[in-house]
């Protein structure tokens, strides 16, 4: 079988099958993705591209063990961040601690509700909202800046709001996809993502105020 799969068990059997072109097709798909999620949990992009050469390979090898209890990509994710964490944890002794999560970043957190609190944990409190973006011809102008900041602005998030943000506005995965990939809970989910998004919106709002 060679070509474009059309679903998932498609897919699989192509793989098991060592279809290099469906192969092909996957790396060409995953990889730049895989990159960006690798580098959070590791120094440098040298490192990141050798962890997802070795979950390329953890596929090959185990792609005939897979017992299609998640979708492919949720497997292939889990492998890519179990072998990141690992090569993390060599480079670097001092890991990024998690609760950086929920006190590092550029908003100001008394503008957040608690974590635990029983309504919308972690959310902006009342009268806390960022102001809206001016719908304006100038602010049509300002879009691929804005782009270039809060791509700027993701870069710099701590480490769980970067990966959780890039997985769940990037990539596309759902809440219960992050917190099994990320062994956190919803509540956790939520909040990181909460909150790097926030940031990314702070920036852009500093941008537009110093740009005006």
């Amino acid at each position: 079988m060679t070509g474009i799969v059309k679903d998932e068990s498609e897919l699989l059997a192509a793989l098991r099958n060592g279809d290099e072109a469906v192969f092909a097709q996957l790396v060409d798909r995953y990889t730049p993705a895989m990159l960006r999620v690798a580098r959070g949990y590791v120094p440098t992009h040298e490192i990141a591209e050798e962890v997802v050469q070795e979950t390329w390979i953890a596929l090959l090898k185990g792609i005939s063990r897979f017992e299609g209890r998640s979708s492919i990509r949720t497997w292939l994710f889990a492998v890519m961040i179990n072998i990141a964490k690992q090569r993390g944890a060599q480079e670097r002794r001092n890991a990024d601690a998690e609760i950086a999560a929920f006190t590092d970043g550029t908003v100001d957190p008394a503008r957040f509700r608690a974590a635990d609190a029983p309504v919308w944990p972690g959310h902006w409190k009342e009268h806390k909202e960022p102001t809206a973006f001016p719908d304006t011809p100038e602010g049509s102008v300002l879009a691929d800046e804005l782009i270039s900041v809060a791509q700027r602005e993701l870069d710099k998030l701590p480490q769980r709001q970067r990966i959780v943000v890039s997985l769940r506005d990037m990539l596309g995965f759902d809440s219960s996809e992050v917190c099994e990939l990320l062994d956190i809970s919803i509540a956790n989910q939520r909040v990181l993502l909460h909150r790097g998004r926030a940031a990314v919106r702070q920036a852009l709002e500093n941008y537009l105020v110093d740009a005006s």
